[in-house]
């Protein structure tokens, strides 16, 4: 299966990793416009039990405007998610859409190296994030 994530495995529980990578994606300039738990949406939609896993809707508004601006249709495509996914009581795995693996729909062109210049700087600050989580392991 082909990578589209960036990845790290943090020695710490889930709950305080949330809040690491929530306090991350601010001090990288990025704001939270959605979350979804997935743990509570399984167990009342489906009544199952799965590991605690929440996905939060990272935006930085300057990026998604600079991109909008090039490709309109990029919108479908926004926020920036990043999952926090409990494996145990001491270790919580953290991922993001690589926006490189956007790239792929970006095309040739101006309008490409335009979404290419976003992507970048995308990448380089959610590096960051996962990279301040005190990481075990980074697959990035």
């Amino acid at each position: 299966m082909a990578e589209y994530t960036m990845r790290t495995t943090v020695a710490r529980p889930y709950e305080e990793t949330v809040q690491a990578v929530r306090d991350g994606l601010v001090d990288a300039g990025f704001g939270v416009l959605t979350e979804i738990d997935l743990r509570a949406t399984l167990k009342k939609k489906l009544d199952v039990d799965v590991a605690p896993q929440i996905i939060l809707g990272a935006c930085r508004p300057q990026l998604a405007h600079q991109a909008l601006q090039v490709e309109p249709s990029i919108a479908a495509m926004l926020p920036c998610n990043v999952v926090v996914h409990g494996v145990d009581d001491t270790s919580t795995v953290v991922e993001a859409l690589d926006p490189d693996v956007m790239m792929s729909f970006a095309g040739e062109g101006e309008a490409g190296e335009a979404l290419r210049s976003v992507a970048t700087d995308a990448r380089a600050r959610l590096t960051t994030v996962l990279t301040a989580l005190d990481a075990v392991e980074v697959d990035a």
